[in-house]
């Protein structure tokens, strides 16, 4: 792509997210509808100004970067520890549940072949941690304890969703899936998870002392810069998505995630020594990264909304309108459940099952791999973008909906 066209591109973006975003905030509606919208509006589905090229999709990966790094900035990583158990019954609910639907749905009503009802079992396990985020955000929920369980839900959502992308690609390249390559790749991602927030919070001690003695102004903002772009490669490397390596930034510059040691030497007394970052470092931070992350995360969802190209979706077929029907209800309500296979109240319990359903990125990245690998014709692409695009835009009403009607205090 030329430079110039780029820039028209960018522009483009940028002023139809804000202008969207505002005027659907204006009437109540989170304002990553607009975003949404404004994708669809100056995509492929109806103006066409902007295709879904490699430009703007890099631009979109560092705009989900750094919402995940804001994301782990104000996670309270014990709180997400107490309901770690429960994010995780949530989580493999949630994957197993739309994967054992879908594929029921596409062997047994449609009679697909094995490994196309296993892509479309795939599409249908994912959870956009963005979108989800984002919606919670713009309600004013994102600190509620049901949100905490959907966030921890949703990254380990992205994980099995990464273990059944690289079994199903192995399968589709080499005809063959092996069990020590999957192994591998769990290890992996299970080493990242743990050893990357510690690497990342002794990193950003030193980057908080450093900061504190700097002679030019803007060291704080270069140092996390590079700290979440270096841990998101670092992710690439071990098999992990890039996203997970913003979050692990974002929880090292956390007030709430800090490291205790027991260091004991012979002759000694123990010591204790205790790391962690300084509320004042964290609110510094945050106010230096806050126009970053407003300037670029409405580019991913914008690309988002780019990349569900409607125009693809063949709307005269009664077998892509009968099978997406069908799989958006194995996508609804294999989402929906997995909030009710936890003890919380009915409220709760309905919150989470419906922060579970977007789809997104996830979703379109199994449906693109299988469309150009062949395992996928037009029209079963077509019923799956039908179903991506209602299971992205729909779960924001329905928790404005929900959170909404919410029952109010009675005052005395």
């Amino acid at each position: 792509m030329e430079l110039h066209q780029f820039f028209l591109f960018l522009a483009i973006v940028l002023i139809a997210a804000r202008l969207l975003s505002e005027t659907v905030s204006r009437f109540g509606i989170p304002s990553v509808i607009g975003e949404l919208l404004a994708g669809l509006l100056v995509g492929p589905s109806l103006l066409g100004w902007v295709s879904p090229n490699v430009t703007m999709k890099l631009l979109a990966e560092i705009g989900i970067i750094l919402l995940l790094f804001e994301v782990g900035m104000d996670t309270d990583l014990y709180r997400l520890a107490r309901s770690g158990a429960k994010s995780i019954i949530v989580s493999v609910a949630g994957f197993v549940l739309p994967f054992l639907f879908g594929y029921s749905v596409s062997t047994w009503l449609f009679d697909l072949p094995e490994l196309t009802a296993l892509f479309i079992g795939g599409t249908l396990t994912a959870t956009s941690i963005g979108i989800t985020v984002r919606v919670l955000n713009d309600l004013g929920k994102r600190h509620t304890d049901e949100a905490q369980i959907v966030i921890g839900a949703a990254v380990l959502d992205d994980i099995l969703g990464v273990l059944a992308l690289a079994f199903l690609y192995q399968f589709v390249v080499e005809k063959h899936a092996s069990v020590q390559v999957l192994g591998e790749v769990s290890l992996y991602i299970m080493l990242f998870m743990l050893l990357a927030p510690l690497f990342a919070k002794l990193a950003s001690i030193v980057i908080d002392r450093l900061d504190q003695n700097a002679a030019t102004p803007g060291l704080l903002l270069t140092m996390a810069l590079s700290l979440i772009l270096l841990f998101s490669w670092l992710a690439h490397k071990m098999g992990v998505p890039e996203i997970m390596g913003g979050f692990a930034a974002g929880l090292a510059f956390s007030q709430h995630f800090r490291i205790h040691m027991n260091i004991c030497l012979p002759f000694t007394q123990c010591a204790v020594l205790r790391f962690g970052a300084s509320p004042k470092l964290a609110h510094r931070l945050e106010e230096q990264m806050r126009p970053l992350i407003h300037t670029f995360s409405p580019v991913f969802f914008v690309m988002v909304g780019v990349s569900l190209n409607l125009n693809a979706v063949n709307w005269g077929s009664g077998f892509v309108w009968e099978l997406a029907g069908m799989l958006l209800l194995a996508a609804f309500f294999g989402k929906f459940a997995s909030g009710y296979c936890i003890r919380e109240t009915r409220r709760t319990q309905m919150a989470i099952g419906l922060s579970m359903i977007p789809r997104g990125e996830v979703g379109l990245i199994f449906a693109q791999l299988g469309f150009t690998q062949g395992i996928l014709n037009g029209e079963l692409y077509a019923a799956l973008l039908i179903v991506i695009a209602l299971t992205t835009m729909s779960p924001p009403f329905l928790l404005k909906w929900f959170y909404g009607n919410e029952p109010k205090d009675k005052g005395f």
